[in-house]
């Protein structure tokens, strides 16, 4: 167990500029704000987080930050981190290294539908397992027949023909949150330990928003939510 004191942990949430499918998406609108004020606003409330840090390389993204969020620390990004095939992790690696702590969440812009109580549950429950389980990442059940490209089935009996509610669900890995060490990410150059917590977010709420399709299926859920507030 680790004590109440230390149950506390530095957001990274980075924002490229460039979107590869959907142009503009971590500034775009979306209800009428910016689609990155629905994560920083969701982190802002979080307790046990004690920094809100903005890696970005946009000029548009900073400049609505300094102006909205004033609490947030942001930090450019080197040009040599901005392409579309650079990994998370390296980024990551070089957001530690520019603001020290023992533990970091990592968020995405693209999920507006995280909410500050699911956080806060994925950090009780990170700090109970540590150091047995050395990191945690969201996941959402999924239940339907999977097959290979050459027909085989992955997770049923093609010759006992189950109900989809009853198969054993798989783990999609969502985006929607990584809790992590600094001494781990360092020492395997990935946010993933080796004894990592899958923890569960329902399908709604987990929406990563990566196609144009789900910047506007999340359009219409916050549309709907806010008209029935």
């Amino acid at each position: 167990m680790i004590s109440q004191v230390d149950r506390t942990v530095v957001a990274l949430v980075p924002m490229r500029h460039h979107s590869a499918r959907v142009e503009g998406k971590n500034y775009r609108l979306i209800a009428g704000r910016p689609l990155y004020a629905y994560i920083l606003e969701t982190l802002l409330e979080c307790k046990a987080i004690s920094k809100v840090v903005v890696d970005t390389d946009s000029p548009i993204i900073r400049e609505g930050i300094r102006q909205a969020f004033r609490d947030i620390e942001i930090l450019t990004r080197p040009e040599h981190l901005t392409a579309d095939d650079v990994p998370m992790n390296e980024i990551l690696l070089h957001d530690v290294g520019q603001v020290e702590a023992a533990f970091y969440l990592q968020t995405h812009t693209t999920n507006p539908l995280l909410r500050a109580e699911t956080i806060e549950r994925a950090i009780d429950i990170f700090f109970d397992g540590w150091p047995v389980r050395d990191s945690l990442f969201s996941v959402t059940p999924f239940k339907t027949r999977l097959w290979t490209t050459d027909g085989e089935p992955v997770n049923h009996d093609q010759n006992e023909l189950i109900p989809t509610q009853d198969l054993k669900p798989l783990m999609v890995e969502n985006s929607c949150l990584y809790i992590f060490s600094r001494e781990g990410l360092i020492a395997r150059r990935n946010r993933i330990g080796q004894r990592p917590t899958l923890f569960e977010i329902d399908q709604e709420e987990a929406i990563d928003i990566d196609t144009e399709w789900e910047f506007e299926l999340a359009k219409l859920i916050i549309n709907t939510r806010d008209a029935e507030a």
